[in-house]
């Protein structure tokens, strides 16, 4: 990953834990939230091994085939699942194509940048980053980082929890749900990696 080995490092964790929480849960509930939190499990696993400074972890050139098609596949997959049905988790699996795509674009974006010897870039220790040439296609890196601003901010409003009151007196929601707390997470990992892209 390019960008300042620290944020590399604090991706992985959060990504790993997201995608390791997400795979225990793959069991719970109707088949198709089972395959919606397994799509989950398959993108935090993914990004945090894509989030892997380059100097620990030189993903080129094996890289970007094998994500291209890992996460190809499961965008497909995931397209398939949700045609023609726009509500509650096949909605779900349509987010899940975006995101795969984005990993696709992500890893071929990543691969056609200059390779350099420290995580991608050359630091001043100011936190500037002196020689970075952005990877990618600055309108499609734009448009996905739109994209997961708004569904950042939408996860974030379904989290917060909301009072009903009823003949005047206030009814506390249950906790929140603890999967959307994870999309959440991996919703900012997605617009940090596209950040340092």
């Amino acid at each position: 990953m390019h960008g300042p080995p620290l944020v590399g490092w604090l991706l992985v964790v959060l990504c790993a834990a997201t995608g390791a929480y997400c795979l225990t849960r793959t069991g719970a509930g109707t088949a198709t939230e089972a395959r919606a939190t397994g799509g989950d499990a398959l993108m935090g696993l993914g990004m945090a091994v894509m989030a892997i400074p380059t100097a620990v972890l030189n993903t080129r050139p094996w890289g970007a085939p094998v994500f291209a098609i890992v996460f190809g596949a499961a965008g497909l997959r995931s397209l398939l699942v949700a045609r023609g049905r726009m509500e509650g988790p096949h909605l779900h699996h349509l987010h899940h194509a975006v995101g795969a795509f984005a990993m696709v674009y992500m890893a071929l974006a990543m691969a056609g940048a200059p390779a350099s010897g420290h995580s991608g870039h050359a630091g001043t220790g100011t936190g500037h980053v002196e020689g970075h040439v952005p990877a990618g296609t600055p309108l499609l890196t734009g448009l996905l980082l739109v994209y997961f601003a708004v569904y950042v901010v939408r996860t974030v409003a379904a989290l917060v929890p909301v009072v009903a009151v009823t003949s005047g007196e206030a009814v506390w929601p249950g906790r929140p749900n603890l999967t959307n707390a994870c999309r959440l997470s991996m919703g900012i990992g997605m617009l940090a990696m596209l950040l340092t892209l």
